[in-house]
C-alpha cells in the first residue's frame, strides 16, 4: 500500500484532476440548460420537474455508493463513475420531450452523485494518510473546473449546438479518465497512520454498523454540509434577481454578484489548507459560519449594489471551507458511508435552498428570505462549536 511521499503526491494530483473534471463537466451541462429547454419545448414547470432527475439520481446513488466503495474500492468506483458521467452528459441534447430529458438526467445524476461520494471517500483516506488538512484543495479544484467549464461553455455557445458541445465534453471526459484513471487504478489506497484504528478483513468488504454516537456525529456534520449548500444553491438562483429587482442593477451588473461569490469561494478553498493548519477544524467552522452569516446579512439588506456584492464576497469566503471540513469529518468517522450521508444531506440543502427562498420571498420579501442563508450559516457555526471535541479528535 502506498505510503511514500511520492506515492501520496501522485494520488493527490490524480484525485485533484477528477475533482476538476467533475466540476468542468457539470458546469458545461448547466450553461446549455436554456438551449435544451427550447429544444424539448418544456415550460418552466416541466423543465423543473425534468431537472429533478439529476437530483433524484444523485441522492439515490449517493446512499448506494458507500456500499460499492466498501466492496470494490474508492478508486475503482471513481473511474467507473467518471466514465458514466462523461458518457451521460451527451444524452440531454438527444432528447425531444421533458419526459425523456428527465429519464436521461436520472443517469447523469446517478453518475454525478456516485463520483462525488467515491472521490471524496478517497480524498478522506489521503487526508488521514498525509496528516494534513488538504480537503479544501480538492474542492477548490472542483470550483476551478466549474469556472472553466462555464466560461468555455459561454464561449462556444454561439457557434456550437448543444449536441456538439456536450459530445465534446464526453470526448474530453473520456480522454482525461483514460489518462488519469489509469494512474488512479494503479495506486492502492494509502496506508492508514499507525495509530489509526484498523478494520478487520470482514469490515473491509462490508460496512460496519455505526454505533448511535458515531451515527449522530456523522449526521451532525452532515447538517453543516446542508447549511453550507443551502447558501450556495440560494445564491446561485436568487442573487442576480435580488440585485436587479431590489437594488435596480442592470442585468449585466446583477450577474457580477454570483460571479464574485463563486470567485471568493474558490479563493477561500485554495487557502483552506493553510487556514486549517493555523486555526484547526473547530475555529475554521466557527469563524467561517460567523463570517458567512455577517456577510449574508450585508448582502441581503445592503441598500446599494456594491455593498451587497461585498457582502456576497464575504459570504463566499466564510462558506468556502465548511462543506469540505464537514465531509472530511464524516468520512473519517464512518468511511464511505459517512461521506455518503454528509454528501446526501449537503446535496439536499442545495436542492432545498432555491425553492425555500422562493416561498419565503412570496410570504415576506426577497431580502428577508435571503437572511435565511445567514441564519443557517450561524447554525453551522454553532454546530461547529458544540462538536469541537469530536472535530479535533
Amino acid at each position: 500500500m502506498p505510503g511514500t511521499p511520492t506515492d501520496l503526491t501522485r494520488l493527490r494530483i490524480t484525485l485533484t484532476a477528477f475533482f476538476a473534471l467533475d466540476g468542468f463537466i457539470f458546469a458545461g451541462w448547466v450553461v446549455r440548460i436554456p438551449a435544451i429547454k427550447e429544444q424539448t419545448g418544456a415550460s418552466a414547470s416541466t423543465l423543473g420537474l425534468a431537472l429533478l432527475g439529476v437530483s433524484a439520481g444523485a441522492v439515490i446513488t449517493m446512499m448506494l455508493t458507500g456500499r460499492l466503495c466498501h466492496r470494490y474500492g474508492n478508486h475503482q468506483v471513481t473511474v467507473t463513475c467518471a466514465v458514466l458521467l462523461s458518457l451521460s452528459v451527451s444524452l440531454p441534447p438527444l432528447t425531444h420531450s421533458p419526459l425523456t430529458l428527465g429519464l436521461v438526467l436520472l443517469i447523469f445524476g446517478a453518475a454525478y452523485g456516485g463520483i462525488n461520494v467515491a472521490f471524496n471517500s478517497a480524498a478522506v483516506d489521503l487526508v488521514r494518510a498525509m496528516r494534513r488538512p488538504i480537503m479544501p484543495s480538492f474542492h477548490a479544484a472542483f470550483s476551478l473546473g466549474g469556472m472553466v467549464g462555464a466560461g468555455l461553455g459561454g464561449l462556444v455557445a454561439g457557434f456550437l449546438t448543444p449536441t456538439q458541445h456536450l459530445f465534446g465534453l464526453t470526448v474530453i471526459g473520456l480522454l482525461v479518465t483514460a489518462v488519469v484513471g489509469r494512474n488512479l487504478l494503479r495506486l492502492q489506497p494509502p496506508a492508514l497512520p499507525e495509530d489509526a484504528p484498523k478494520a478487520s478483513s470482514k469490515e473491509e468488504v462490508a460496512p460496519r454498523r455505526l454505533n448511535p454516537r458515531t451515527r449522530g456525529l456523522v449526521f451532525t456534520f452532515g447538517l453543516i454540509a446542508l447549511c453550507t449548500a443551502f447558501g450556495e444553491g440560494a445564491l446561485a438562483d436568487w442573487s442576480a434577481l435580488h440585485l436587479e429587482q431590489d437594488l435596480d442593477a442592470t442585468a449585466g451588473a446583477a450577474a457580477i454578484g454570483y460571479s464574485c461569490f463563486a470567485l471568493a469561494m474558490t479563493a477561500g478553498r485554495l487557502t483552506g489548507t493553510r487556514l486549517l493548519e493555523r486555526l484547526g477544524r473547530t475555529r475554521t467552522l466557527v469563524s467561517g459560519g460567523t463570517t458567512a452569516a455577517l456577510g449574508m446579512l450585508l448582502g441581503a439588506l445592503a441598500p446599494t449594489l456594491w455593498a451587497a456584492v461585498i457582502g456576497f464576497v464575504i459570504t463566499g469566503l466564510g462558506l468556502a471551507n465548511l462543506f469540505p471540513v464537514a465531509v472530511e469529518r464524516a468520512g473519517s468517522l464512518a468511511g464511505p458511508d459517512g461521506v455518503a450521508i454528509a454528501s446526501t444531506l449537503g446535496y439536499g440543502g442545495m436542492l432545498l435552498g432555491p425553492p425555500a427562498i422562493g416561498f419565503m420571498a412570496d410570504w415576506y420579501s426577497l431580502p428577508a428570505a435571503l437572511t435565511s442563508v445567514a441564519a443557517l450559516a450561524a447554525v453551522a457555526a454553532v454546530i461547529g462549536f458544540l462538536t469541537r471535541h469530536a472535530a479535533e479528535n
